[in-house]
C-alpha cells in the first residue's frame, strides 16, 4: 500500500477511537456550524463524501430533517461504524472521484474535512459537478495549517519530539495540507465549478483530557497505525501521551481550532 493510500483507508480498528476521542472534540463543533448552513440552503437531495463516522450527517439530519441524506466513504470501516450511528441517512461506500450517482440528481453536496484526502481534486470536483443539479451548491471544510490548531499541533509537535527522525508527517501534509483558498478556488475552477464564499471561523474544542486527544490520534487516524508499526510503540505512546499533557495541561482541556468553510456552484 503507498503512502497516499494508507493516508486515505482506516482499518477495523479506528473508527471506534474517532468517534470516542476525535469526533466531540474536533468535528462536532464545526459539524453544527456546517449543517446550520446547509439547512438555509434549504436543500431536499443531499449527498455527504467522506462522512466519517457521521458527525455531519447526523446535524444535517437534526438541522433539516425533511432532507433526504446519501452519507458516503471511501472506507467501508467509516460506512459500517455510521450506518449504525445514524440510520436514517442512506449509506453507501463511494470513492468521491468515481461518484456511483447519476448527474444532477442532488442539491447540495456537503463534506467536512474530506477534501483534503482526494489524490486528485478537480477529479473529485468534477464529479461533484456532475452529481450537482444546475442552481445547487457545494458545501465544503477544510482545516487552517496546522499551528492555527491547538490540538493537532500539540499531537505533532509532541510526536516530533518523540521521534525527530521519523515522525509520522500525516496531519502536516494531508488534514492541514489544504489551506490556501487560491489554490482551493484553481482546482475548483478546473472542475467547472466557482468559489462562491471562502469564510475562516474559529472555534474552541472542549477534550476531556489532552491524554483522550493523545489516544483518539494513536489509536484512531493512520497516524497511529505508523506509530503501531514501530517496535518501540509502546514508548512512543506513552511520550506523546505525557508531552501532550504538559503541553495542554491536566484535566479538561481547551484550545482554538481555525477552518475555512468554502461554498462552491456551477460556473456561470
Amino acid at each position: 500500500m503507498s503512502t497516499d493510500d494508507a493516508n486515505r483507508r482506516w482499518t477495523r480498528s479506528m473508527p471506534e477511537a474517532y468517534e470516542r476521542h476525535l469526533v466531540p472534540v474536533l468535528f462536532r463543533p464545526f459539524a453544527a456550524d456546517l449543517a446550520a448552513r446547509a439547512a438555509a440552503l434549504r436543500p431536499r437531495e443531499v449527498l455527504e463524501l467522506a462522512a466519517g463516522t457521521g458527525a455531519l450527517t447526523s446535524a444535517l439530519l437534526a438541522a433539516a430533517p425533511t432532507a433526504s441524506v446519501v452519507a458516503t466513504d471511501l472506507n467501508d470501516t467509516m460506512v459500517s461504524a455510521g450506518s449504525v450511528r445514524e440510520p436514517r441517512a442512506r449509506w453507501r461506500q463511494a470513492d468521491a472521484q468515481q461518484l456511483p450517482f447519476a448527474g444532477a440528481g442532488f442539491d447540495l453536496v456537503v463534506c467536512q474535512f474530506g477534501v483534503m484526502f482526494f489524490p486528485d481534486r478537480p477529479a473529485a470536483y468534477t464529479e461533484v459537478r456532475r452529481v450537482l443539479a444546475p442552481r445547487g451548491r457545494f458545501l465544503f471544510s477544510s482545516w487552517g495549517p496546522l499551528d492555527s490548531h491547538g490540538f493537532d499541533a500539540a499531537f505533532q509537535t509532541a510526536l516530533e519530539e518523540t521521534v525527530p527522525d521519523g515522525a509520522p508527517p500525516f496531519l502536516r501534509e494531508v488534514p492541514h495540507g489544504y489551506t490556501d483558498p487560491e489554490r482551493v478556488a484553481a482546482d475548483l475552477e478546473a472542475a467547472g465549478l466557482a468559489l462562491a464564499a471562502a469564510d475562516q471561523i474559529t472555534l474552541e474544542g472542549v477534550a476531556e483530557s489532552a491524554a483522550s486527544v493523545a489516544a483518539g490520534f494513536l489509536t484512531g487516524t493512520p497516524a497511529g497505525a505508523a506509530v503501531a508499526a514501530r517496535e518501540d510503540a509502546a514508548a512512543v505512546r506513552a511520550s506523546v501521551t505525557r508531552r501532550m499533557t504538559e503541553s495542554l495541561g491536566t484535566g479538561p482541556v481547551t484550545a482554538s481550532m481555525t477552518a475555512t468553510v468554502y461554498t462552491a456552484q456551477h460556473r456561470a
